[in-house]
C-alpha cells in the first residue's frame, strides 16, 4: 500500500519534467517551421496542417521542402541570399 502512494506521487514529478520538456522541444520546433514556411512564401497558419492525423505531416514536410522563393517575399529578404 505505502509503495502505491510513492509511486503515484514519483509518476506526477515524472509527468510534469515530461511536460516540460515538451514544451522545451516544441516551441523552437514551431517556430523553425513557421521560419522555413515564410521562407517559401507560405503562411504560417499553415503549421495547423500537421494537427491532421498522417496526411497533416506528409503535407507539412513537402510545404517545409520546398524550394524558398528568390528575393523579398511579404515575409522578408531569403535568407540564403547571398549578403554583400
Amino acid at each position: 500500500m505505502l509503495g502505491g502512494i510513492g509511486f503515484a506521487t514519483h509518476s506526477s514529478v515524472l509527468l510534469a519534467g515530461f511536460l516540460i520538456a515538451l514544451i522545451g522541444f516544441m516551441l523552437p520546433t514551431w517556430a523553425v517551421t513557421v521560419r522555413r514556411l515564410h521562407d517559401s512564401g507560405l503562411s504560417g497558419w499553415l503549421i495547423l496542417i500537421g494537427l491532421v492525423p498522417t496526411i497533416g505531416a506528409i503535407a507539412l514536410v513537402v510545404f517545409c521542402c520546398t524550394k524558398s522563393t528568390a528575393g523579398v517575399n511579404k515575409y522578408g529578404p531569403n535568407p540564403r541570399r547571398p549578403r554583400r
